[in-house]
């Protein structure tokens, strides 16, 4: 339910979301080689004339070092980000509603993302999370996941890849510096192009390699220390972005598949409750797991007895047992030396009522002839040989139960 303090002024604005705030936390990490870098990376992306192909191959030629290409690893964030807020990431024909051919929107995602916190938990038993399924394993990057505070001092991915920058960026390295300028004519050189054309592959595969052996030359300035420590936790940081991105692009992307299947399974299994439905299903599955769910169903749903539920422990059996037993009145009979109401106890036992025959008999022969049937001695005073009975019978009585529970168990345990 909303709350209504405050609801008529959202009517009337739009959240306006965006991922300005993850944009305000990574500006202070282009700093440096990786400023220029950010720039040229950007300056690709955006370029109109260079085709998918020459920007896919130059991205590739610079990015022989990935640990050093720290530009293009924050801007691949941003636009990530970016467009889960526009809903582009899930592909599809902007001018049609969300669906098979619509392209995705913010609320699509975040509604998927909250009904999957539901269904994972109910089919699989384990939080959304652990099926890497959670909120931030969809949206960790908008919601502030490199960016943590701990008693108000910052640490996490973006904090520990600042720190490192600008320890190298503050050694004033001439191999830092030739890089910056090899990025800067390559960013030129791609904003001055004005048609699509091979005149001018050569002079941007050189410009593309000038690129790539300024990386080669810096990381190999950075492979001792002091450096080496830092270039190493830049590789590792910028390695958590990259995991974090794919996962949620993978994630992202397939979420209506996802979501259907989830949503059609459990859809299927409620119907199951339907005997004639449950009956065709079963002949039109061809899975053998679910021809087993659908057979398997009636006998599962006469043990799915809510009385039972979650026994956690031996104690709790222990309370459940006792509440079972007199929900049904058990035990019954608690007076050995009441023959009469032992033996008609005996009667009514599952294991014994349909092997002997009270006819004309007393108590006492009844008594015998139970004993004889379970397997006891018959030996000693009628009162003692009750008094065995007796306490067999409650006994059995606790172990049906305790075998219902079992049966219980094993029905509501996802398998």
């Amino acid at each position: 339910m909303a709350i209504n303090k405050g609801l008529l002024s959202l009517v009337e604005n739009t959240p306006n979301f965006s991922n300005q705030t993850l944009i305000n936390a990574v500006d202070p990490l282009k700093i440096g080689w990786v400023l220029k870098g950010s720039q040229l990376d950007s300056s690709i992306d955006s370029n109109t004339v260079l085709t998918v192909s020459q920007k896919n191959d130059l991205k590739d030629t610079i990015n022989n070092q990935p640990q050093i290409n720290v530009g293009r690893t924050l801007e691949e964030l941003v636009r990530h980000s970016a467009k889960i807020i526009d809903g582009s990431i899930i592909p599809g024909d902007p001018n049609i509603l969300t669906g098979d051919q619509g392209q995705g929107s913010f609320i699509e995602i975040l509604q998927t993302v909250q009904g999957l916190q539901t269904l994972i938990p109910e089919l699989y038993g384990v939080s959304a999370s652990a099926k890497s399924r959670g909120v931030n394993d969809h949206l960790g990057t908008l919601n502030n996941i490199f960016v943590k505070t701990t008693d108000g001092v910052a640490s996490g991915v973006f904090a520990s890849l600042i720190g490192s920058i600008k320890f190298i960026v503050d050694a004033n390295l001439a191999q830092e510096t030739v890089l910056e300028t090899a990025y800067d004519n390559l960013k030129d050189f791609v904003n001055s192009v004005v048609a699509d054309s091979t005149d001018f592959q050569q002079t941007l595969d050189t410009f593309g390699n000038a690129v790539a052996t300024a990386h080669t030359n810096f990381n190999t300035a950075l492979a001792s220390e002091p450096y080496l420590t830092h270039r190493n936790n830049i590789s590792k940081m910028c390695e958590e972005i990259n995991v974090q991105v794919s996962l949620e692009n993978s994630n992202i992307t397939s979420i209506r598949t996802y979501i259907e299947t989830l949503s059609n399974t459990l859809a299927y299994t409620s119907l199951a409750a339907d005997d004639t439905l449950r009956e065709l299903m079963s002949v039109v599955a061809q899975d053998s797991n679910w021809q087993a769910y659908f057979n398997d169903y009636e006998v599962n749903s006469k043990n799915n007895n809510a009385l039972y539920h979650n026994p956690s422990s031996d104690s709790s059996i222990s309370e459940i047992v006792d509440s079972v037993m007199k929900l049904r009145g058990l035990p019954d009979v608690i007076d050995y030396t009441d023959v009469n109401s032992v033996s008609k106890k005996a009667l009514k036992d599952v294991r014994i009522k349909d092997k002997i025959s009270d006819a004309g008999k007393s108590a006492e022969q009844i008594i015998d002839d139970s004993l004889n049937t379970l397997g006891l001695s018959t030996a000693g005073s009628v009162y003692a040989k009750s008094k065995t009975l007796l306490r067999n019978m409650n006994d059995n009585d606790v172990e049906i139960i305790k075998k219902e529970i079992a049966l219980f168990q094993d029905v509501d345990t996802l398998s």
